[in-house]
Parts: structure tokens; sequence; C-alpha cells
């Protein structure tokens, strides 16, 4: 069992580990601040219940890893848009792309995001981490704590559930 007051010893271990897991999910350097804070507080809190002191690093990760993907959950349910630098660079430039295009662009990109928060947990995790966020297989694998051949395996599921989404909705 792990000592809650080792806390202290883990934070300067693996802050910058979590803040790059977190920041990679959320795109925001103070949602990534926050989701490191979050997941200190849960590790004080559960401390007592990790019995390999081997593993913490991945309990760590994996926690920072569902913690951020909440935060980005609240977020979108705030109908807030997380911006990048980039974004907030373009605002009030005119674009080129006609209506049109726009609204169906913005309609197929609200179907594809409905379809993956219908997909299963597990493929939903691995497959917004490999698509929007970029990661490969082998980060996943290490920021979720299963194989590589898991995610590929979950990730090739995700795809072929989103395809039979889609086909189905052609189909009706």
């Amino acid at each position: 069992m792990v000592d809650p007051k080792d806390i202290s010893k883990l934070f300067p271990l693996f802050y910058q580990r979590l803040f790059q897991i977190s920041y990679s999910i959320t795109r925001d350097r103070h949602l990534a601040e926050d989701v490191v804070q979050e997941t200190f507080i849960k590790a004080i809190k559960k401390m007592r219940s990790i019995e390999d002191e081997k593993k913490i690093g991945a309990w760590l990760s994996v926690t920072a890893t569902r913690t951020a993907i909440d935060f980005v959950r609240k977020e979108r349910k705030k109908k807030g848009v997380l911006m990048e630098k980039d974004m907030l660079d373009n605002i009030g430039k005119t674009e080129k792309q006609n209506v049109e295009e726009k609204v169906e662009s913005d309609l197929f990109f609200d179907r594809i995001n409905d379809a993956i928060g219908k997909m299963n947990k597990d493929y939903q995790q691995v497959f917004l981490l490999k698509i929007k966020h970029g990661l490969k297989e082998g980060e996943i694998a290490e920021i979720l704590g299963i194989k590589p051949c898991t995610v590929k395996t979950r990730i090739y599921r995700a795809r072929k559930q989103l395809k039979m989404q889609f086909l189905n909705e052609v189909n009706v």
C-alpha cells in the first residue's frame, strides 16, 4: 500500500507527464492544469487502495486521461468551444467557403460527433485519442495501460461501428 503522505514526492515526478497527457486531450493549458490538479486530488483519495507501487505512474496516467476527457465533455455541454491560438487569430477574417458548404460541413461533423457519442466507451476513448488528438497506438496504450494490439483492435472496431452507423442511416 502507498501512504497518502507520499503524494508530495509523486507530484514533481509525474506532473510533467500528466500535464502533457491532459494538454493533448484538452488543448488548453489552463484546463490541463486543472486536470492535473484534479488527478492528484483523486490520487490522494485513492492512494491507500494502490497495492503495487510500480504501477502508480500508469494509474495516474489513466486517471488523468479519463479526467481530461470528462473535462472536455463538461466544456462541450457548456456550449463553450476550446480555442487554439490559430483559431483566435482567424476570428473576424472572411471565409472563402460559401455558406451552404459551411452548413453542410457543420451538419456532417455534428452527425459524426453524435455517432462517436453512441460508441462503446472503450472504443470511443481510444478513437478520440487517435483521431482527434493524433496520438499513436503505442502512446494510447501507455496512457490507458493496455496493450498496443488492444488499441489497434478497438480502433478497428470503432471505425467499423462508425461505418455501420452511417450505412444504416443511408439505407433507412
